[in-house]
């Protein structure tokens, strides 16, 4: 079955958002090289004073991401969400694709369990000297509902993460990053 995809411009033509039956994406242009977003994105300490969603709490013990593989723990708090209610939890992320400068995807995976098979990223691409496109996007068409215990099944929607919380991470990385 065909996608059916929606554009809408957002904060006032700054960016756009792109959803799908299996994909969100929010997009804008940034005021930084690809190389300064990209050194930004890999840090996982970053991605907590991305977040707009406010679920990550902390990245403990983490460093660069440099390859497929590479793993880190973030501190997760479902709360802000106000759809299950699983409080304070911890998850392990394990990148699954990287580029440099120019993408870097990672899967959710728990502590003791394996990645549900949906992805989180971000696409890089440069569009002048000093001028990012930046998109943050989560796709879950490989979502295997069946690694979750079952009274769950119904109740993990996607996305996971509304996609004003999405663009309030693309605002942050952009007003972040320009700072940096």
């Amino acid at each position: 079955m065909a996608s059916v995809s929606l554009v809408s411009r957002y904060a006032f033509n700054k960016g756009s958002t792109v959803t799908s039956t299996d994909r969100v994406a929010v997009s804008r242009i940034v005021d930084a090289s690809a190389a300064d977003v990209f050194r930004f994105v890999t840090n996982p300490k970053s991605h907590v004073e991305i977040d707009g969603s406010g679920m990550l709490q902390a990245a403990p013990n983490s460093r660069h991401l440099e390859a497929v593989g590479d793993t880190f723990e973030m501190d997760m708090d479902r709360e802000p969400l106000g759809d299950i209610p699983l409080g304070k939890y911890k998850v392990r992320n394990t990148v699954t694709k990287i580029v440099p400068d120019t993408l870097l995807e990672w899967n959710v995976g728990g502590m003791d369990r394996p990645p549900l098979g949906h992805v989180y990223g971000w696409e890089i691409t440069p569009v002048g000297d000093e001028k990012t496109e930046v998109t943050n996007y989560c796709d879950w068409s490989d979502f295997d509902p069946s690694g979750l215990p079952e009274q769950m099944r119904d109740r993990v929607k996607f996305p996971v993460v509304p996609v004003t919380m999405m663009e309030k991470s693309v605002e942050n990385l952009a007003r972040l990053v320009t700072q940096a």
